[in-house]
């Protein structure tokens, strides 16, 4: 687990699973592939399988240490919902999330399909959010299945941005991030696009999320848009203990 994640959108993050596989365009520069690779050749033993998918019980019960409420983004190096990632292994994952509920926890995944096959089976604590990356139009499917999932929160992750994606029907959801590709190879992104997205955001009232500009250099090009910074939340974010 890492504390003081240095994504934008979260804290901290959690990975009981490691690796993936391409399964769409915005896999192409992955940089979860990228650093799983580095921390392989240093000799990670997370790591040993480099970016295969692998299902780490050992760490399953981090969060029961973590007594400070956290917002963890899970399985930033991975995807929960990957066909390689045993049922019964996502249900313990689901069991340690409902056990610690002082912390809400952010599951992100591109497999949305899996996601609406099995969440009729999980057990959906209110501290347990669902989101989908939808990176191109063509992806836009993904939305339709991520409003079949039983999470009091569901969120977009238009991530890496690589195409204006046109009208965007968001009954339903309660949080959308934006943010363009950083790192070699990084596809540009438009403002246009960006912009697209957030003046649908504001008239249909969902909080509106801008990462990054992204680029080889993502510091330098900054998360500023239109002269500001765009940092909403979910709406039903609430102090109450999520049981």
């Amino acid at each position: 687990m890492a504390v003081n994640s240095a994504i934008e959108w979260t804290e901290s993050t959690w990975n009981p699973v490691t690796g993936c596989s391409e399964i769409s365009a915005g896999c192409k520069n992955c940089y979860a592939k990228r650093m799983a690779l580095r921390l392989q050749a240093m000799g990670q033993p997370n790591y040993r399988n480099g970016f295969k998918v692998t299902c780490h019980p050992h760490l399953l019960d981090l969060p029961l240490c973590w007594k400070k409420p956290q917002m963890i983004f899970v399985n930033s190096m991975s995807d929960l919902f990957h066909a390689k990632v045993p049922c019964d292994f996502i249900f313990r994952v689901f069991g340690v999330m409902h056990q610690a509920p002082q912390h809400i926890y952010q599951v992100l995944t591109k497999r949305a399909e899996r996601l609406a096959e099995l969440t009729d089976l999980l057990p959906w604590s209110k501290n347990v959010w669902a989101g989908v990356t939808v990176e191109t139009a063509e992806y836009k499917y993904r939305i339709s299945l991520l409003r079949q999932a039983k999470a009091y929160v569901k969120f977009l992750s238009l991530e890496p941005l690589l195409e204006d994606m046109g009208i965007l029907d968001l009954s339903d959801i309660d949080w959308v991030i934006v943010g363009g590709e950083s790192g070699p190879g990084a596809r540009p992104i438009k403002a246009d696009w960006v912009r697209n997205i957030r003046e649908q955001c504001i008239e249909q009232n969902v909080p509106f999320f801008f990462k990054q500009w992204g680029g080889f250099n993502k510091k330098k090009n900054g998360r500023t848009l239109d002269g500001r910074k765009w940092d909403q939340t979910p709406h039903r974010i609430s102090q109450e203990i999520y049981v």
